[in-house]
């Protein structure tokens, strides 16, 4: 089974402002593509892990990238190194969605460990992702730093949230 990726990121922004003598308008931006032939090197990924999951009021859960995730085939999933990782929370979410903070998290992304988060406001995303020069990515170590600890920011109501990691088994 051989794997293809591609992640595309784009913010445009125009900045409009009236003056004496008419007025100007001035675009910014910045592009992004990233793409992963099938592999374990440089531009490449072998593995994809993808979850759509609601957490219950003040819910967490432990998504283990060196553990017992399986793909959408039902083949396992295992991570040594992540190339790609987004996450989104839904726009009817009222709490955040937060990643990390957890003793055997991903040091690599979220650091210090124990302490190191981040929140997705609802309706924001989160994504972080390797270039095509970079064959190490970020390092998942099996029962050291290989969880990807998700949590409902407060109680009340739930949280919804995807998820898709991308990277290889070496």
């Amino acid at each position: 089974m051989a794997l293809k990726t591609s992640l595309a990121f784009q913010i445009a922004a125009d900045l409009t402002k009236a003056f004496d003598l008419g007025g100007g308008t001035v675009g910014q931006g910045l592009a992004r593509n990233y793409g992963f032939t099938d592999g374990a090197g440089a531009g490449q990924a072998n593995r994809v892990y993808q979850d759509k999951n609601t957490l219950a009021a003040s819910g967490t859960i432990d998504v283990d990238l060196s553990g017992s995730l399986l793909d959408v085939y039902g083949d396992a999933v295992i991570f040594a190194r992540i190339k790609a990782l987004v996450v989104t929370a839904a726009a009817a979410n009222t709490n955040n969605v937060v990643l990390g903070g957890v003793a055997a998290g991903i040091s690599t992304i979220f650091a210090p460990q124990t302490t190191g988060t981040l929140a997705v406001r609802p309706g924001g995303l989160f994504v972080v992702a390797c270039g095509v020069a970079d064959a190490t990515g970020y390092v998942v170590t099996a029962t050291t730093a290989d969880l990807l600890h998700i949590i409902n920011s407060a109680g009340g109501t739930g949280v919804d949230y995807e998820l898709i990691v991308v990277g290889s088994a070496t």
